[in-house]
């Protein structure tokens, strides 16, 4: 059965998210990993003492869940539901009035390709998604993505069976990426291209950080992989 949610209630997990240091442990999670309590501290800037009230509260709303391996305890989000949301509030914030401050390096290792929760986002999966939508590959529409006969048979090369991803979650569903305002690919599909890209050493995960590195072999099998183009770091 699903809860009708009030405005209370929603007032209430906007309130949660609302606070700025919880906004920050809850972005630093997007990366789809789960993190300690004292790494998230050092992505909120707060101390110990204070994270730790912050988890309770947010995993009391499951906006996180917490999993004990040892002594230790790793925090993630909750469900994808709740990394929608988080994204969706990215999505609207990176619109809002311009700040002045300098692009850095780490700003734009985010945009060239980093982690939306469990898939790929910026320009790398964009470039992706555009290619294999050229190739007839997916077909993409307002939210949802279809893959096609020709798209089974292409992520059989990449090893991932389609017929294998069936879940309680789409298939194949369009995100809009917040740095470059157009669709990249999620759901099972996205989560199965990250998952592959990564197993074959393509990308690697930056320390600490939702960026994504290229390798120099990895750029190159990625090009040919999926016929980019040559002009595809600079796709908007």
């Amino acid at each position: 059965m699903v809860n009708i949610a009030s405005g209370n209630t929603i007032a209430e997990v906007a309130s949660l998210i609302g606070d700025a240091a919880r906004a920050n442990m809850l972005a630093a999670l997007m990366g789809g990993q789960a993190l300690t309590a004292g790494e998230l501290a050092r992505h909120a800037g707060v101390s110990p003492q204070t994270t730790s009230g912050h988890l309770a509260r947010m995993t009391e709303a499951r906006l996180l869940a917490v999993e004990k391996q040892g002594r230790h305890r790793y925090y993630r989000l909750a469900s994808a539901e709740v990394a929608q949301a988080i994204h969706a509030l990215m999505a609207v914030a990176s619109g809002g009035p311009k700040r002045h401050r300098p692009v850095g390096p780490k700003d734009e290792a985010l945009r060239l390709a980093r982690t939306c929760y469990d898939h790929m986002a910026g320009r790398l999966a964009l470039a992706v998604a555009d290619a294999l939508v050229r190739d007839g590959h997916l077909v993409l529409s307002d939210e949802a993505g279809f893959v096609t006969e020709s798209g089974r048979g292409f992520f059989g090369t990449l090893g991932i069976d389609v017929a294998s991803l069936r879940a309680r979650r789409p298939l194949c569903r369009t995100c809009l990426d917040w740095s470059e305002r157009r669709p990249h690919i999620a759901g099972q599909l996205g989560a199965a291209l990250l998952d592959r890209v990564l197993e074959r050493g393509w990308l690697t995960r930056a320390p600490e950080s939702r960026a994504l590195h290229l390798t120099r072999a990895g750029e190159s099998r990625l090009v040919a992989a999926f016929r980019l183009p040559p002009d595809w770091r600079g796709t908007t």
